[in-house]
């Protein structure tokens, strides 16, 4: 091995190895930037990947959106109840309860307004006023709306009702005489049920039509899925209970309708006042309405039914009829339900049909 004239054979080792260690660190780097390299490029891809993930999501985030909507004015085909049960179409058709409440004939302004509402025509189903309608709400006795739509096509006005223990022990408010063990007329347990809004009223007529309370609930469901009740979903007949019982001033719309079309149920829910016979000491039953339109003789007042728990607050179904126009006002969770349901009729009947002002007493403040 030659040397150069100008090192010593121990520079010459020293030189050598300080090239290699040189060249190993060239190695090294240029490796180093082929990995910084591709480490870059692979970055870049993930973020394009989730850029366009978080794209993605955004997009199905909104057509969900979109269908939740959608739903909220239509039954689409395949939809089911809150219940899991397919969804028909509704037995009543809003028409306009889509559009924007702006655009609805009747406008109106309360100081405290409900937390949800609607009034609309009985008979046709056009919207003429709505706050919030396919909200979903608890409803309180509102329930039992749907608990007397069963039991009067399920049972004739002379059938016998047996009042069980747990009738007798409802709590909330009941009839509160019914007899327990003793067999009563199946209509007198209907006007308590739908007068005073009787809870223990609502569970004998319940395990007398389906055996159980259980198995009520289950046809009540079913029926809200076959009427079209896209917001509704019970857990008891009577509505005491809160859990898992809802629905929405658009649904209560539906079944107000069909209520009123049964001659039953209009005459129990038009009357103020019923003496009925009772297996009782004295032998009649005292039953008062506690609608304030009836008891303050709103004019036209036709029914129909009130609801009240801590949870879903004050509630009233109203309906009422003047020179053939029928008229129905729903107001949910209000501080003034009666006074407000009177003053949505009244819009109704003046503004859009053209009736006369119809001179009527003040309601109290709070009815």
């Amino acid at each position: 091995m030659s040397t150069s004239p100008f090192l010593t054979p121990g520079h010459s080792r020293n030189r050598r190895a300080l090239a290699a260690r040189r060249r190993r660190r060239r190695r090294l780097t240029a490796f180093a930037i082929v990995v910084l390299a591709a480490a870059a490029v692979l970055v870049s891809e993930m973020g394009l990947a989730n850029s366009s993930g978080e794209r993605g999501r955004t997009a199905r985030h909104a057509a969900v959106i979109k269908r939740s909507t959608h739903l909220a004015s239509a039954t689409p085909a395949g939809a089911r109840s809150p219940s899991g049960l397919p969804l028909a179409k509704p037995a009543l058709a809003l028409a306009g309860i889509s559009k924007p409440s702006q655009q609805d004939p009747v406008q109106v302004t309360f100081k405290h307004p409900p937390r949800a509402g609607l009034l609309f025509n009985l008979t046709t189903g056009q919207v003429l006023w709505q706050r919030n309608a396919f909200v979903r709400m608890p409803i309180a006795s509102l329930t039992k709306m749907m608990t007397a739509l069963l039991v009067v096509q399920a049972a004739p006005p002379n059938a016998r009702v047996l009042i069980t223990r747990q009738a007798v022990n409802m709590p909330g408010s009941k009839v509160g005489v019914l007899p327990l063990g003793r067999h009563v007329p199946l209509e007198s347990l209907l006007y308590g049920l739908l007068l005073p809004s009787g809870n223990d009223a609502a569970v004998a007529l319940a395990q007398h039509v389906a055996g159980s309370v259980k198995e009520f609930v289950k046809r009540m469901n079913q029926a809200a899925a076959e009427l079209g009740l896209g917001c509704t979903r019970f857990s008891s007949p009577s509505g005491y209970y809160n859990a898992d019982n809802y629905s929405c001033a658009a649904d209560l719309a539906v079944l107000a309708h069909l209520d009123m079309a049964e001659p039953r149920i209009a005459k129990v829910v038009g009357t103020y006042q019923a003496i009925l016979p009772f297996p009782i000491k004295g032998g009649k039953l005292y039953l008062y309405n506690n609608n304030p339109l009836l008891i303050y003789k709103y004019p036209g007042v036709t029914g129909m039914k009130t609801g009240q728990t801590e949870a879903a607050g004050r509630c009233v179904v109203a309906t009422a009829e003047r020179h053939g126009v029928r008229l129905g006002a729903i107001v949910l969770d209000s501080e003034d339900p009666g006074t407000q349901d009177r003053q949505l009729l009244d819009l109704g009947f003046e503004r859009v049909y053209h009736q006369p002002i119809v001179p009527e007493q003040p309601f109290p403040p709070g009815a």
